[in-house]
This record gives C-alpha cells, structure tokens and sequence, in this order.
C-alpha cells in the first residue's frame, strides 16, 4: 500500500469512528452527519453501508442508529469531533464573561474551548462540574471551585446529590452549559437523569443561561434524559440555516449564530 494511499484508508477509518460516535450521541440523519464531519451525502451513505456490514450500525429510512441503546460518546472521541466550530463556539461567548463575575462552566469539550480563553482572568470565579475544566484553570489566577459528585466515565463530568447540594448554594452571573441535544420546548438532553438535573439546578441559579452547542447537537433527539431551561435563556451554534434557528427563536430563546 503506497504512503498516499496508507493515509486516505486511516483517514476513512478516523471518520467512521466520528460516524459511530456521532450515532452513539443521538446524530441520525445522513444530512446532518454529511455536515458534521464535513463530506458528502453520499459518501455518508457509503460509510453507513460499510459499518451496517461491519455490523456496527443498523440503517433506517433517511439514516442510521446504533447497534443497541444510546451510548454517551466519550470526552476523548468528542474533543477530535467539530473541533474548528467548538472553537468558534467558545470565542465567541468569551467576552461575555466580565471582571468579578462568579460563572459556571460544564463538563465537556465545547466549553473546555471557551476556558481556554478565560485562563488569563484575574478576577474571576468559576463553579464547575468538570474536571478537565478544573485541571485547565488549576495554574492560572481564576479562583476555581469544583463541584463534589459522582465521575461520569464518559464526560469526566460531576453529577448525582452531591453536586445538587453544592449548585443549590450558589448563585451565578452566567451558567455556560454543555449538551448531548439541544430542542427549542425541552431544552438540553443528556445521557442520565442525573446529569440533567445537575443542568437544571445550575440554570435555575444563574442570572443568564448559555447552552453551547454545535450544529449537530440540533439534530439530536434520541437521548434519555431533558433539563428544562428558564425562559430567554441563549443558544450559541455554529449552525447557520433559518429552517433550523427559527424554531429556537419562537420559543423565545436568544440565537447567536457564529458559522464558519
């Protein structure tokens, strides 16, 4: 096999694993996982055919599910995923985070790209129930309070009646939250109703909640588990097409769309 071709077949390999996770996590539509790893339907639609034989996924009109029950995707497949629009993401909800603000800040790779950009901070407080996030800003001159609860060994997120007591004692300038699924009425989906919960309690004691979630987050559907969010509360997407804002906007939520 030449060097060329050696690289293209680990390439393909690469995105099936995306394709998988991306089903794992609720992303079903061949439009959707045509975006969200940045090729072809019809390409899709020859990667599904090839892990349907693999016996990986099983087909369904329009797209594909998993072979089983919904698996949450792990932190370390997610943070190869949409790498460019987390990044988009979290830039942009940066500024947002002003001097003496007390935040919080979830578990997951979208919003470990925005603490990238609050590092330098000094006069600043971050609650948070990741510990990833809590390892990035354990050098840096943030004050930094990481929630107690059960690890996630998916997300490395904190969750379950541990943190429910700790968020409910604490009232926060803004609550950057994470999500497997994001819809205009339920709000966030997540994997477990712990998980949910944890989102809930943290929005409900924060002056202003921003849900950060690239495109394909919008596309889900098929997770266990939904936190509903207090109304006005503001979607930060990558996602650009109005069929796909608007109905965000009716509810009442405050869409930024930042797009390549």
């Amino acid at each position: 096999m030449s060097q060329a071709s050696g690289a293209a077949h680990h390439n393909r390999r690469q995105r099936l694993r995306e394709i998988v996770g991306l089903l794992r996590s609720g992303v079903t539509r061949v439009e959707d996982l045509a975006v969200a790893v940045e090729v072809s339907e019809s390409t899709i639609r020859r990667d599904l055919a090839a892990l349907e034989a693999e016996g990986h996924i099983d087909r369904t009109y329009g797209g594909a599910r998993p072979s089983g029950p919904y698996r949450e995707t792990r932190l370390g497949e997610r943070m190869r995923i949409e790498v460019a629009a987390k990044t988009r993401v979290g830039a942009a909800v940066a500024p947002w985070v002003e001097e003496g603000s007390t935040i919080f800040v979830d578990a997951g790779s979208t919003c470990s790209r925005l603490v990238e950009h609050l590092r330098d901070r000094r006069d600043l407080t971050v609650i948070t129930r990741g510990l990833e996030i809590g390892l990035m800003l354990a050098d840096s001159p943030v004050r930094v309070l990481v929630v107690g609860g059960e690890v996630s060994t998916s997300s490395h997120g904190l969750a379950g009646a541990l943190t429910l007591f700790t968020l409910e004692r604490f009232a926060v300038d803004l609550a950057f939250l994470g999500c497997d699924a994001v819809q205009p009425s339920r709000g966030v989906g997540e994997p477990t109703f712990e998980e949910a919960a944890t989102k809930e309690v943290a929005a409900r004691h924060a002056g202003r909640t921003v849900v950060l979630a690239h495109a394909a987050k919008l596309a889900v559907d098929a997770v266990p588990a939904w936190a509903q969010l207090p109304p006005g509360w503001t979607l930060v997407t990558d996602e650009a097409r109005a069929a796909r804002l608007d109905p965000f906007r009716h509810e009442g939520v405050h869409v930024v769309s930042v797009p390549d």
